[in-house]
């Protein structure tokens, strides 16, 4: 017999789902973010960028007008009313507002929403109810003091701190801000705080210092409670040795941080809770930790409850004051370094009776965790590594060539770790990460260890994936996700080269990679950190080193604007994919500085000042021809940047100087009667293409000397990472898709697909696997094809004129030998979708275009039809938002 109240309950249930689909299904505003951020806590920024984005699969759907509610108060943001900030019903699409209420004031809460109105005038649903929080909004804030032990910057054990509070009244909420030169864990209670992972993000320390902020209300408790700190070196006190002598940086320091924990109780009372004199400390079981090559651990000096209220810390010492590492504390507001997957041990060799070698299956950067059980003192070395020797070894002869330890007691990529004896321990190391596939584990007593016992953590910058490639070609699929594997190792905060041998922010990679990672990641925020750094970097006259941040390695070599362009290029990526002008004008004076030196050292256009056209296959194109195209893209960046910013003098000025280097280009390297640059090879015909030296009337010879050089070369690469960034969209923005890919499906040497049919899951530093140097096997330089995927094949492009894919400029290519082919990007205005599939006629070709936005479409040659009807001018096509199929016969 059914229970009677069944029925009621069926049918409650049923109407819920109803109503949750229909809401789902309502029109209006969602996504909002602020900053970049989902409900962020300790902003500082006093004018915080709120964005959103218009929920609406109508057909031509747009919006019309919005309106906006910030206030301290979700009822009455909730019922349309902001005490902060409440615009009038503003006519305009747009889907960025900054923030222009009341002066925002520290340490609070703010909700806010959207109100649209459709392309009809039609008032939507409103948005739901989001927020963001304040942080300390000014140095002045602050209540601890800087504190750290005694000892200097040789000792390697790291230090604990802890302290105890009582909390005597209820809580309605607490925040604890922690700002740290080297890296942190945090601790409330026994509790781990969150989990991020290397915090806080490296910065030049004696000029910025970024402090993180966390909700801890629910990690407190009635009573005494206890917080705790384990500080590590990171790049602030780097004790290895190598080659660019980040242990003469000029911060170097033994780690130091100072933290306030404010707690606001229901009464309506505020307390901190800070760092002082009134702490205590001790040296920790993390005997040797270097962001650089390793961490050890000695399990035999755990202290149990260490960060526990009832800790008997007697024979603790007293902590010191010390100063500030800088006078500008800031907020890390951005997305952190999380470990975002878990990898088991794909297979397990045993060398001998104790030594293992366990494989990953697939090259990462992050750390390894082992559990295992032995005697006290027993010593386990886990040594990481990218490949193995003939014996089966791991090999570490490809990245370990610019390391130069002063003694054997820091092996490289070598965790070590002592057991305490007591059962079942594991280790894992806190404040380093590794680049690595293998690792091989070594004990100095028997111990029991199989598969189970050794994991791997993927580490990264844990930015949202919001791009897809997807093609019928498998080499392809490989290359996109390697491509994509590279780019997420070599992102902790900053973009780096590699993760094992050097960890370096190069410039030249960067700029290189950079639309690979806008099209597939929301990486706006780490951008936005990077080149705060880079002014931090700049040195007065406008010179900028080759990694950034850097001790003070890198403005004598390598930092020529082939490389150094970061400070250009970046910013305008992230105006034309974003929409956002922010970073653009925050670079303006630094892309000038930077400019303006370039002309006073090279007045006649032209710069041999640059590393060119690194690891080539074969053939050497000149710097002075590569450098003086990057040159030329700088001033007419700062040229286009002028005009967005309304600064009409200097647009003039620059354009002028962007021609003059132009000409001056074309005046040395162009031969007008054959369309050839230089000898014409592959580098030298590609970048002046791809990056607007060539004058219009001369593009498509220019474009044909370069698709007869790559046949020549039988269709594969005699590039280096210059001429691979510029050489696919060079072809196919000029009418040589078909060469284009035939380049990018190459699987024999030298090309992406080479790499990939000899096992790759990341992209390598160089063509030839077997090279002597230059070997690493995670590198991001060569990933230009990550992007071109988006742009070559899909034809997914930021429209300039209308930046942010407000218009999305469609450019698809059917090329042979593909069957199918989609792409998904989703930017700021929602998901974009190009897809192409061959059909027994013809070509079958899906789009999407995001609510609130349009697409101009350039097809390909042939009879294109929609719903069945031919299109007139399919040659430049417009199309509202909505999803569309053509057919092209």
């Amino acid at each position: 017999m059914k229970h009677p109240l069944c029925k009621p309950l069926l049918s409650i249930a049923l109407l819920f789902c109803f109503f949750s689909v229909t809401e789902a299904q309502t029109p209006g505003a969602a996504g909002l973010k602020s900053e970049y951020l989902i409900n962020p806590i300790g902003i500082d920024n006093a004018h915080p960028r709120l964005t959103w984005l218009m929920d609406d699969k109508t057909q031509g759907a747009a919006q019309s007008a919005y309106q906006l509610f910030v206030g301290t108060d979700s009822i009455a943001v909730s019922a349309a009313k902001g005490n902060a900030w409440a615009t009038t019903k503003i006519a305009s699409s747009t889907n960025l507002a900054i923030y222009s209420g009341r002066q925002l004031k520290p340490f609070t809460k703010y909700f806010w929403k959207v109100q649209l109105w459709d392309q009809t005038g039609k008032k939507l649903s409103a948005s739901p109810i989001v927020s963001f929080e304040t942080g300390m909004m000014g140095m002045q804030n602050w209540k601890g003091s800087w504190i750290s032990d005694n000892k200097g910057i040789a000792v390697n054990p790291a230090p604990y701190f802890r302290n105890t509070f009582k909390v005597a009244k209820p809580i309605r909420s607490a925040r604890a801000y922690i700002a740290v030169a080297g890296l942190y864990e945090l601790y409330l209670n026994g509790k781990k705080i969150g989990n991020h992972r290397l915090d806080p993000m490296y910065t030049r320390f004696d000029r910025r210092t970024l402090y993180v902020s966390y909700d801890v209300t629910a990690q407190l408790q009635s009573g005494k409670n206890a917080v705790g700190v384990l500080l590590g070196n990171g790049w602030y006190n780097h004790q290895s040795t190598a080659v660019w002598f980040f242990h003469q940086a000029p911060w170097r320091g033994r780690p130091v941080f100072c933290m306030d924990l404010r707690i606001t109780y229901t009464d309506g009372s505020v307390e901190t809770v800070k760092s002082g004199t009134d702490w205590k400390t001790s040296l920790s079981p993390v005997v040797f930790n270097s962001i650089y090559t390793a961490e050890h651990y000695d399990g035999r000096l755990e202290q149990p409850g260490w960060n526990t209220a009832n800790f008997d810390d007697k024979k603790w010492k007293p902590v010191i004051n010390r100063a500030a590492p800088s006078m500008n504390i800031v907020s890390q507001t951005m997305q952190p370094i999380r470990a975002v997957d878990t990898i088991s041990t794909k297979s397990v060799t045993k060398i001998d009776s104790d030594v293992w070698v366990f494989d990953m299956g697939r090259n990462i950067s992050g750390v390894s965790q082992i559990t295992v059980k032995g005697d006290s003192g027993t010593v386990i070395r886990l040594k990481h590594a990218e490949r193995l020797n003939k014996n089966g070894h791991v090999d570490q002869s490809n990245i370990d060539l610019h390391y130069r330890p002063t003694d054997d007691k820091d092996p490289f990529q070598t965790d070590i770790f002592i057991l305490g004896g007591k059962g079942e321990e594991t280790f894992s190391p806190r404040f380093n990460y590794k680049g690595f596939q293998y690792i091989e584990v070594s004990s100095s007593k028997p111990i029991q260890i199989d598969k189970e016992n050794i994991k791997a953590f993927f580490m990264h910058s844990d930015v949202e994936p919001i791009g897809t490639v997807k093609a019928s070609n498998q080499t392809i699929n490989q290359i996109w996700t390697a491509t994509n594997n590279s780019y997420l190792s070599n992102l902790f905060g900053y973009p780096t080269d590699c993760p094992q041998r050097e960890k370096n922010g190069w410039t030249g990679d960067a700029h290189i990679a950079s639309e690979t990672g806008l099209y597939n990641f929301d990486g706006i925020t780490v951008y936005e950190k990077w080149l705060a750094d880079h002014r931090d970097e700049q040195q007065p006259n406008g010179v900028l080193p080759s990694i950034i941040p850097t001790g003070g390695w890198g403005y004598e070599w390598g930092n020529g604007p082939d490389w150094t362009s970061t400070i250009a290029i970046i910013p305008y990526n992230i105006y034309l994919f974003y929409g956002d002008s922010k970073l653009l004008a925050d670079s303006y004076n630094a892309i000038e500085k930077y400019v303006n030196h370039i002309d006073e050292l090279y007045p006649t256009g032209l710069t041999t000042w640059g590393l060119g056209d690194w690891v080539p296959v074969k053939s050497v194109s000149p710097v002075e021809l590569t450098s003086s195209v990057y040159y030329y893209t700088d001033a007419t960046i700062l040229a286009k940047a002028a005009k967005i910013l309304g600064k009409q003098a200097d647009y003039v000025k620059y354009t002028a100087l962007a021609n003059k280097i132009k000409n001056a280009i074309n005046a040395k390297y162009l031969d007008t009667a054959t369309g050839t640059y230089g000898k014409g090879l592959q580098t030298e015909l590609s970048v002046p293409l791809y990056w607007g030296i060539v004058p219009e009337n001369m593009k498509s010879k220019v474009a044909a000397n370069l698709a007869k050089r790559v046949a020549a070369d039988n269709f594969h690469l005699d590039v280096g990472i210059l001429g691979a960034k510029a050489i696919l969209s060079a072809l196919s923005d000029n009418g040589y898709a078909d060469v284009a890919y035939k380049i990018a499906s190459q699987e024999t040497f030298p090309s992406w697909g080479w790499w990939m049919v000899n096992g790759a899951t990341t992209l390598y530093e160089n063509w030839q696997i077997d090279a002597k140097s230059d070997i690493s096997l995670n590198h991001i330089m060569f990933g230009e094809i990550g992007a071109w995927l988006y742009k070559g094949i899909a034809g997914i492009h930021p429209d300039p004129e209308h930046p942010g894919f407000k218009n999305v400029l469609l450019q698809p290519h059917f090329v042979p030998g593909l069957n199918e082919f989609t792409a998904t990007h989703k930017g700021p205005y929602g998901n974009i979708v190009s897809s192409w599939q061959r059909t027994g006629n013809g070509i079958t070709y899906k789009v999407t275009v995001p609510a609130n936005s349009t697409a101009t479409i350039t097809f390909p040659a042939g009879k294109v039809y929609l719903g069945g009807k031919p299109l007139n001018n399919p040659g430049l096509y417009k199309v509202a938002a909505g999803s569309y199929v053509f057919e092209i016969k």
